[in-house]
């Protein structure tokens, strides 16, 4: 089976060669690729079903992204992506249920976790558990492990509103936390970590650090209205 080393390589390769008559010529290397990828994947689920019960019923192939890239609104019309992710979630057919996500790309790898731009229906729930239970979710990300290895919930460009959310006190709290568009957390990965023996175990053990995070997401999506 191909090697991670060589995965790496066909993807800078690809790289190089964005284009689907050099992409179509290297049926046998995508199809050793892919091999590794869900191989990869496999190593990983496993040691995860074991810190979140909730990912029993996925199997790798639940997990994985197409190669191919969306180009209809986008002025880059490279046809493959040259990246590689990795998504591990309860409930796929839930769009942006709470997960654990895994980014290889070289020079800007990570790891992250939590729902990233939930639907409108979605950010009224979990805007409602935090206006309830926002202590909850300030004792999530100020635990020890969660801080020292992810600092805190992502506050990007574009992710905190500049004010607080319509209907909602200014002075919550939580309000920090309210302001959000997305919940998630995330941490850097070395490129060479992937090169580790017991990747799978390694990562895993760092991926169920955001598990109580998910854990409040998940209790704030599954409440009725």
């Amino acid at each position: 089976m191909m090697t991670t080393r060589e995965a790496f390589d066909f993807l800078e390769a690809l790289k190089n060669n964005n284009n689907t008559e050099w992409f179509h010529s290297q049926k046998k290397a995508y199809e050793a690729y892919k091999k590794w990828y869900h191989s990869t994947i496999a190593a990983v689920l496993e040691e995860l079903k074991k810190w979140d019960p909730s990912l029993e019923p996925l199997e790798p192939k639940n997990c994985t992204f197409r190669i191919n890239r969306d180009i209809r609104f986008s002025k880059d019309k490279s046809p493959y992506k040259t990246n590689i992710g990795m998504w591990f979630t309860q409930d796929k057919s839930q769009k942006n249920s709470p997960g654990y996500y895994i980014h290889y790309e070289k020079g800007a790898s990570f790891i992250a976790g939590g729902v990233w731009c939930p639907e409108p229906e979605q950010l009224k729930k979990i805007r409602k558990e935090i206006e309830f239970f926002y202590e909850d979710l300030d004792d999530i990300v100020h635990e020890k492990s969660f801080a020292t290895q992810y600092k805190s919930l992502s506050r990007e460009e574009g992710n905190v509103l500049k004010k607080a959310p319509k209907d909602t006190d200014p002075n919550h709290p939580g309000i920090e936390f309210l302001k959000l568009k997305s919940f998630t957390a995330a941490a850097p990965l070395a490129d060479e970590r992937f090169l580790e023996p017991d990747f799978g175990k390694k990562i895993a053990r760092e991926l169920a650090v955001l598990k109580p995070l998910n854990d409040f997401l998940r209790r704030a999506l599954e409440t009725e209205e």
